[in-house]
C-alpha cells in the first residue's frame, strides 16, 4: 500500500494513536503524517471529548498539546494518570526548562517542541511503545532492600505498601535495580530509558525526583543516591 510504501517500514503491529490539540490544521497534518509512517490515528480538537474518549477505548499512545482552552494538556494528562499509564508525549510551542520540567511532572513520559518533524514524532512514540512493551513482557521480580518490581504484573511496592509509578518512572526504578550499586553514568541512564543518550538532562532530574519522592514517603530511608558530577546509584544508606 501507498502508506507502507512511504514509511519504509511496518510495524510489527499497528500502533493506536490518540492526538489532542486544539489547532485543527495542524491535528490533520499529524494524522496525515502517523499514518504515513503506519499509525492509527485518532484526533480530537475537544480535550473533553478525548478524555471521554481514552476512559472508554483502548489507545498504545497519547498525544497532547499543552496550550488549549477549558482543559490544558497539562491538566489532562495529569487526569489520565489517575487511572492509565499509558505512554503520553506532550506537544508545545514553549521551549524553554520549566515548561518542559512542568511537562513531565504531570505525568508525561516525553516531550517535543514545535515545530517539529513527523519522522521524529514518530520515532520517539515507537521507542515510547517499544519500552512499554518490554516492560509488559518481562517475566521476573527485582527485589532491592525492601523494594520489589514486579515487570510481569507491572508492580512495584516498598515494604510491602503499592507504589504508584508512571511509565517513564517505573521503566527508571527498573533499570537501577537491575544495576544495583552500580555507579551508572547520567548518559548510560538517558540512553537505557529513554533510549538516546543526547537527550535533555532535565528529563532524568525530573524523573529521579519524583521517583525518589515516591519511594521516600512516609519517611522511608533513600536508595537512589546521587553521584556527584557523573549520575546515580542505586545504594543503602
Amino acid at each position: 500500500m501507498t502508506s507502507s510504501a512511504a514509511a519504509g517500514q511496518v510495524p510489527q503491529r499497528v500502533i493506536r494513536a490518540v492526538v489532542v490539540d486544539d489547532d485543527e490544521r495542524l491535528l490533520g497534518v499529524i494524522k496525515r503524517g502517523l499514518r504515513l509512517h503506519g499509525f492509527e490515528v485518532t484526533t480530537f480538537a475537544d480535550p473533553q471529548a478525548a478524555l471521554a474518549f481514552l476512559e472508554s477505548r483502548p489507545a498504545d499512545v497519547v498525544v497532547l498539546d499543552v496550550m488549549m482552552p477549558d482543559l490544558d494538556g497539562v491538566s489532562l494528562c495529569r487526569r489520565l494518570r489517575q487511572t492509565q499509564s499509558i505512554p503520553i508525549l506532550m506537544l508545545s510551542a514553549r521551549d524553554t526548562v520549566p515548561d518542559r520540567i512542568l511537562g513531565l511532572e504531570s505525568g508525561a513520559d516525553d516531550y517535543v517542541t514545535k515545530p517539529f518533524e513527523i519522522a521524529e514524532l514518530a520515532a520517539r512514540l515507537r521507542a515510547l511503545m517499544r519500552r512499554s512493551e518490554r516492560d509488559a513482557a518481562a517475566d521476573d521480580k527485582l527485589t532491592y532492600a525492601d523494594v520489589v518490581l514486579d515487570t510481569r504484573r507491572h508492580q512495584v511496592t516498598r515494604e510491602g505498601q503499592p507504589i504508584a509509578l508512571t511509565p517513564t518512572e517505573y521503566r527508571l526504578l527498573e533499570y537501577f535495580m537491575r544495576n544495583p550499586e552500580t555507579v551508572l553514568a547520567r548518559e548510560a541512564v538517558l540512553l537505557n530509558v529513554w533510549g538516546y543518550e543526547g537527550g535533555e538532562s532535565n528529563y532524568l532530574d525530573v524523573h529521579v525526583g519524583h521517583l525518589r519522592e515516591k519511594l521516600e514517603a512516609g519517611g522511608r530511608p533513600r536508595l537512589i543516591q546521587t553521584v556527584r558530577a557523573f549520575g546515580y546509584q542505586l545504594q543503602k544508606n
